[in-house]
């Protein structure tokens, strides 16, 4: 669905993603775990088109349709890879809201939602402008009801529908979380990219968070960061750990768990249940790469 080939991105003469060679697949909910700085904000912003890489390339599956040849806005159809209708588009350099318009949405370290704007409008908004109506003033917003309708259904879905005409600065840290990820499904992608969900997220709320990802992931394939490694055990199929910009396994959660590289970049002995919901170590809270370069 997503992959990554020789990846790099350099800042001066720190290298934040080196040579990552990776891939998502349409069914797929893996976790990209690492200590801070290790790259994974980085890396997050290679594939939305936040940042250009200094070498390597991204590509997104175009099946269903969904893209057909060459629209002449950063990235190009490489046509049929022998399954139908299905190919890759190479999307190296795209602007952010062209990957976001081919399917390829994303939710943030930092509650991202507008808070003087009700919960209903705030997915309504990313609906619209996931349709291509983002730009249309001249519509009245009681008129756009099939976005409306989707909003709904979308609030319906993260447990929020129950609140839709509150003001978003209403709602709780753990409820704008799920919010976000409300505003990501806007568009019905293809492709999540979740960064840290459960940042500052209460332990009462951390669960239904957890519910969210383990739902969206059933029809969506979802690459999460996380550092709450109980919930990366819990809902990952897979796990791919960056270190100093590189991966250094990529692996069944089990395994990956076991890998005496693992253990000393990142995990220190953990053990299944150690990890605080809140709190103290870097591979069990919600702590952020620290912006770029990460």
């Amino acid at each position: 669905m997503l992959r990554t080939s020789g990846l790099t991105k350099r800042f001066g003469g720190l290298t934040a993603v080196d040579d990552v060679d990776f891939a998502l697949e349409s069914d797929e909910l893996c976790s990209l775990i690492g200590p801070n700085g290790a790259g994974k904000t980085t890396f997050f912003n290679l594939l939305t088109g936040v940042l250009e890489p200094t070498e390597g390339s991204v590509e997104l599956r175009t099946g269903a349709g969904r893209v057909e040849g060459d629209d002449g806005e950063g990235g190009a159809s490489t046509g049929d890879d022998g399954n139908g209708a299905d190919g890759w588009r190479d999307i190296t350099g795209a602007e952010p809201h062209e990957v976001a318009s081919l399917g390829v949405h994303r939710s943030y370290q930092v509650t991202n939602v507008f808070p003087n704007s009700t919960v209903l409008e705030n997915v309504r908004v990313a609906a619209q402008a996931a349709g291509g109506d983002g730009m249309n003033f001249w519509r009245n917003a009681g008129q756009l009801e099939e976005y409306i309708e989707e909003a709904y259904a979308i609030l319906d879905r993260v447990d929020l529908a129950d609140r839709a005409d509150e003001p978003a600065s209403a709602l709780s840290h753990g409820a704008k979380r799920q919010l976000e990820v409300g505003v990501a499904l806007a568009g019905d992608p293809d492709v999540l990219l979740l960064d840290e969900p459960n940042a500052g997220v209460s332990s009462e709320s951390v669960d239904r968070v957890v519910d969210l990802i383990e739902d969206v992931a059933t029809d969506h394939a979802v690459l999460l960061v996380e550092h709450n490694m109980d919930i990366v055990m819990e809902v990952s199929d897979r796990v791919v750990v960056l270190n100093q910009g590189a991966v250094i396994a990529d692996d069944e959660p089990a395994a990956v768990r076991d890998d005496p590289a693992v253990q000393r970049a990142y995990l220190g002995g953990y053990e299944p249940g150690s990890a605080d919901d809140g709190a103290s170590s870097d591979a069990s809270t919600g702590s952020n790469d620290g912006g770029e370069p990460a």
